[in-house]
């Protein structure tokens, strides 16, 4: 199993200053660097403090200037912010500076709240068609000269400048959570992230049992790299297991007004709905999050992960951005690359 890191620029109030959370931020990829991670990830949204990422190859391109062999990678690009030209030119600039270390992941987006401000009128259910239309773009545009006239977008004959330095394009990544996803993802030789959210093991195993669906559909197709993203904390005594899963609470409490689309948002910041209010409230209990999720003492994560191991996750995906103190943070990720990491090696 191969391990990667999904982190954010975040702050859960003002009282954070920002320069401590990019020097923060720098600290946790060049950490996962000297650890053995393979890869690290950069997310896309906008106008939210929570995950401040406007434009995931900005923020690969610094972490590249601070980095010697870690894979950099967009978790993801969301096709309807961009044009299928400039896209190609950014993904192609951050191969070509980061030395050909560019990992190319693609999504239709998460938040109803983004769609309404970044394309108006978008309904967040139809936002798969964009990708749909997206990649095959982007990847004739990497190849030479293009003109292209789809549902969304058309141009007349262009080409991405630069172009990539891996042939004949990065690895491309599809954020799959529903069948036709996989599907779509397996029969066009793309990998697969996903993402089980705050549910038990057998939303995990659900995706590997759509995965597996996919490839028999798809007999003649190389099976793709299956990753899969959970919320990870590692600390030293078992006891000290509430302290992630309260910071995770409240954040959850943010992306429950994210996803209902509440409008509860300040200057940036989303109002955290109370956990009684919550409607879904079993998924954010204190006992349920404990067991589900990649929280543990190093003896207790390995146990977790070998399950995920044997269920055919090929790359474990070490989300650590949950609003936990920074301290915290750090301990956590050098305990899983210490302790961790080396019964899988």
């Amino acid at each position: 199993m191969k391990f990667q890191l999904a982190v954010n620029l975040e702050r859960l109030d003002d009282s954070i200053d920002m320069d401590k959370v990019q020097r923060h931020t720098l600290d946790m990829v060049q950490m996962a660097e000297q650890g053995g991670f393979d890869l690290v990830w950069s997310a896309e949204h906008h106008a939210l403090e929570m995950t401040i990422a406007p434009n995931p190859f900005q923020i690969l391109t610094w972490w590249a200037g601070h980095t010697d062999r870690i894979r950099l990678g967009t978790a993801v690009a969301t096709a309807p912010y961009w044009h299928p030209i400039n896209l190609a030119g950014e993904a192609a600039f951050t191969d070509l500076i980061s030395g050909g270390r560019l990992e190319f992941g693609i999504g239709s987006g998460a938040y109803q709240r983004e769609f309404d401000r970044m394309r108006p009128g978008l309904k967040q259910s139809d936002a798969w068609r964009y990708m749909h239309e997206m990649l095959p773009a982007v990847k004739a545009l990497w190849a030479g000269d293009y003109a292209h006239d789809g549902e969304f977008w058309s141009f007349p004959t262009s080409t991405s400048v630069p172009k990539p330095v891996q042939h004949p394009h990065p690895p491309i990544w599809v954020a799959a959570r529903a069948p036709i996803t996989y599907d779509y993802a397996v029969k066009h030789g793309y990998n697969i992230m996903s993402w089980p959210l705050t549910r038990p093991f057998s939303e995990a195993e659900l995706y590997k049992q759509r995965l597996d669906e996919a490839m028999v559909a798809n007999p003649d197709a190389k099976r793709p790299t299956f990753a899969m993203m959970r919320h990870s904390a590692v600390y030293a005594k078992a006891d000290d297991w509430d302290k992630p899963v309260q910071a995770l609470q409240r954040t959850l409490g943010q992306f429950e007004n994210l996803f209902k689309n509440l409008g509860d948002v300040v200057n940036g910041f989303p109002k955290q709905i109370p956990l009684d209010e919550l409607e879904n409230r079993d998924e954010y209990n204190a006992n349920m999050l404990h067991e589900n999720l990649m929280f543990g003492t190093p003896e207790e994560v390995i146990n977790k992960l070998k399950r995920y191991e044997a269920l055919g996750v090929d790359a474990f995906i070490y989300y650590a951005s949950m609003n936990l103190d920074m301290a915290s943070q750090k301990q956590s990720l050098k305990l899983f690359c210490d302790e961790v990491m080396p019964a899988f090696s």
